[in-house]
């Protein structure tokens, strides 16, 4: 990987127009690794006036010749899975298996994409009135940009970009500063598929170029995912200037485990879900919501499982978990499981003292569990993104759904239970926008959607899938009729269908 991590406009790589960098750090190590340079707005600028000089021809290529592109980066991705899922790995953290689910995740969106002469087709009513036909049909919207976050440096720009691209529009990329090489790798292999310059940039930054992107008056909209409090101000910022904007946001994902659960099957749905890339997942289990008489059996089981996660550099083929991204994510993280101690919540399982022989300096902190964790805690209140799992006891089904409801996030829950009236009781009544019933993780595959509800998603479209295809493009409605030679005059009415 380079050393300094450019920006990509115009097909180009550039430092661009500011001076501003940031370290990139190796989380294993936790030894700055590479710069990136921070875009400012003159970079998004250049940007912005790269994609729209490629936007006409580009929307001008058919569907079927966008869906080749999308056909030939499919290929180049999955050829260069190793190498992508290295770069994550070295600037996320998470493990090399983790790192290659990613890029499996994301290569699906791509796949869907290459349907995309498919998905656009409109709809045709013929004899709406008398010689009278009606017809519709989706156009791309311009030049639109996508927002991304750390914990999934490859997958979320694949969740938009490869859709956006083959709906037609041209593209901008704001990866996160904390890990943002994969998006040059990104860049590069769209290039070799075909891509024409200008249809897709990169301006690496922070909230500078954020900024400067809500702002562009020739940016017509902007997919984000990230934290609550950003979302909600990419939203609000966003659509304050006339853009289209998907801002998915923070998530506190619930698992009910039933009385009635297969306890193997549970447990080790909430080590993975709830350690699986040390937590710093948007649908990452953080509340273990313990039905009836089942806490105790649970916390038996999960406890010497926590203590026995492998944490190592993701590079090592062992490893169970990985570091976090930064020393300040850390911190951050360290910070919830001592205010969870303060407040009461019994600490079962403490990683906050983990040091790696050889890695004294990574961002390393063991799984940490928490029982008799009540509602009016921070740790039950607040997305962490660290590896800590609450433990939460109730006496009914009823409380547990109460709890979820209730609470201000709806990204993702799940129950487990071998009552089908429960899953079913379940599955129509969480207020939560993605739910799983005997699987932990319940992340919708490419050809459906994702996106959260309540405070997990401020906008109407979900990512990716149909929903994804709708967000790109604006519908139009097209109303026709043909001369026949016979002349009515002129009509002074609205067209009847009689």
């Amino acid at each position: 990987m380079d050393p300094i991590v450019h920006h990509i406009i115009g097909g180009q790589r550039t430092a661009g127009h500011g001076t501003r960098q940031s370290d990139v750090f190796n989380p294993a190590t936790g030894q700055v690794a590479r710069k990136v340079v921070l875009g400012t707005r003159a970079d998004v600028d250049a940007a912005v006036a790269a994609a729209s000089a490629a936007f006409p021809a580009w929307a001008a290529q058919t569907p079927l010749a966008r869906a080749r592109v999308m056909f030939r980066f499919r290929d180049l991705l999955e050829q260069n899975a190793a190498k992508m899922s290295a770069i994550v790995t070295a600037e996320h953290g998470k493990v090399l298996s983790d790192a290659g689910g990613e890029v499996t995740r994301g290569l699906e969106v791509v796949e869907f994409a290459c349907g995309i002469p498919d998905l656009l087709k409109g709809e045709f009513s013929d004899s709406v009135g008398r010689g009278v036909d009606s017809f519709s049909l989706r156009q791309p919207l311009g030049v639109v940009a996508g927002i991304t976050p750390f914990n999934f440096p490859c997958m979320v720009p694949l969740w938009m970009a490869p859709i956006a691209l083959a709906c037609g529009n041209t593209f901008i990329l704001k990866p996160s500063e904390r890990d943002p090489s994969a998006s040059l790798l990104l860049a590069d292999l769209l290039k070799q598929a075909g891509l024409p310059d200008g249809v897709f940039n990169v301006v690496q930054g922070d909230k500078e170029a954020v900024d400067a992107i809500l702002e562009h008056p020739d940016i017509a909209a902007v997919s984000f995912v990230g934290s609550t409090p950003i979302a909600e101000y990419i939203y609000r910022t966003g659509t304050a200037t006339g853009k289209r904007v998907q801002a998915l946001g923070g998530a506190k994902n619930h698992m009910v485990v039933m009385p009635d659960a297969d306890l193997e099957q549970a447990t080790d749905a909430l080590m993975g879900a709830g350690y699986g890339a040390a937590g710093e997942r948007c649908m990452a289990i953080s509340v273990a919501v313990a039905v009836g008489g089942i806490g105790d059996a649970l916390i038996e089981k999960l406890a010497p499982r926590v203590r026995a996660l492998k944490v190592a550099p993701g590079t090592d083929p062992e490893a169970e978990m990985g570091p976090l991204v930064t020393g300040t994510h850390l911190n951050k993280v360290r910070g919830y499981v001592d205010a969870g101690v303060a407040a009461g919540a019994k600490l079962v399982v403490d990683g906050r003292d983990l040091k790696l022989q050889g890695y004294e300096d990574g961002f390393y902190l063991g799984g940490c569990l928490f029982d008799d964790v009540t509602p009016d805690m921070t740790i039950y209140k607040e997305e962490i993104f660290g590896p800590v799992l609450s433990v939460v006891r109730v006496e009914k089904f009823d409380d547990a759904m109460k709890l979820i409801n209730e609470h201000e996030y709806g990204n993702g829950t799940a129950v487990f239970t071998r009552d089908g009236d429960v899953a079913r009781a379940f599955m129509n009544g969480v207020q939560v926008g993605m739910v799983g019933i005997n699987v932990p993780i319940p992340v919708p595959v490419a050809y459906h959607s994702f996106g959260g509800w309540k405070r997990s998603l401020f906008g109407d479209h979900h990512v990716y899938g149909r929903e994804g295809v709708r967000f790109y493009t604006k519908l139009k409605t097209v109303t026709s009729r043909w001369p026949t030679g016979i002349r009515a005059g002129a009509q002074f009415v609205m067209p009847t269908t009689g």
